[in-house]
């Protein structure tokens, strides 16, 4: 076995002799033990997930899904650009759920926008659905739709070549799809990318680079 085991490990005794693990020699990708969890991915709020080295190509057609969890009000949920304007973003901005796409001719938006302003950072789970169909974007919030018009009807294609940033991103990469650079604090899970009929499950723990994430493990109390 070469990987770690994503668990909760204590009161560990060898030889009679319980260890201190409240102040170990060294320690690495460790985080604290939670008296309860959920399913799902914590986000510090500090850091981000980044997953496909190699890039995600939207292209023409793109479906999203994932749930989450906050109690912020502002926070990246998904990027994914070019090096040109080209690119998809979701994020949380005053309490409101924006999806922004840019096929290469500009920037379209829809916008969820909840009746309270904290009704969806309430620190229970919420669904989320982006899809972006050619020049069609809808945004479906806990089976709400949003509808926006776009104006670039022949630009049809997102021609992105980067990796899928979740939470954040990096200070040094560009992301023309996003507004906030405040990381995502909270718990994503079942985040589904589909193509077509090709539906893809990504696992955090997989994520190429993580900071601030903590895969496996949603703390509902701190222990």
């Amino acid at each position: 076995v070469t990987h770690s085991i994503p668990a909760c490990i204590g009161s560990m005794t060898i030889n009679s002799k319980q260890l201190d693990n409240k102040s170990p020699v060294s320690i690495f990708a460790v985080n604290k033990c939670y008296v309860t969890v959920q399913e799902g991915t914590f986000f510090d709020g500090s850091g981000f997930a980044a997953l496909v080295r190699e890039g995600y190509k939207v292209r023409s057609d793109v479906n999203i899904t994932l749930e989450f969890r906050t109690t912020a009000v502002h926070g990246v949920l998904l990027g994914v650009s070019s090096a040109k304007v080209d690119a998809i973003g979701l994020e949380i901005v005053n309490g409101k759920v924006l999806f922004h796409v840019n096929n290469g001719a500009g920037r379209i938006t829809a916008t969820y926008e909840p009746r309270g302003t904290n009704s969806l950072c309430d620190g229970k789970w919420h669904k989320l659905q982006a899809n972006k169909s050619k020049n069609t974007i809808l945004l479906i919030i806990d089976g709400n739709l949003v509808q926006t018009d776009n104006p670039y009807i022949q630009s049809t294609s997102a021609d992105t070549n980067n990796p899928i940033y979740v939470g954040g991103y990096p200070a040094d990469v560009k992301q023309n799809c996003l507004t906030s650079k405040n990381s995502f604090r909270g718990c994503l899970r079942n985040l589904v990318l589909t193509k077509g009929q090709q539906a893809e499950l990504f696992d955090f723990s997989r994520a190429f680079d993580l900071h601030g994430v903590f895969p496996h493990s949603c703390p509902g109390a701190e222990h």
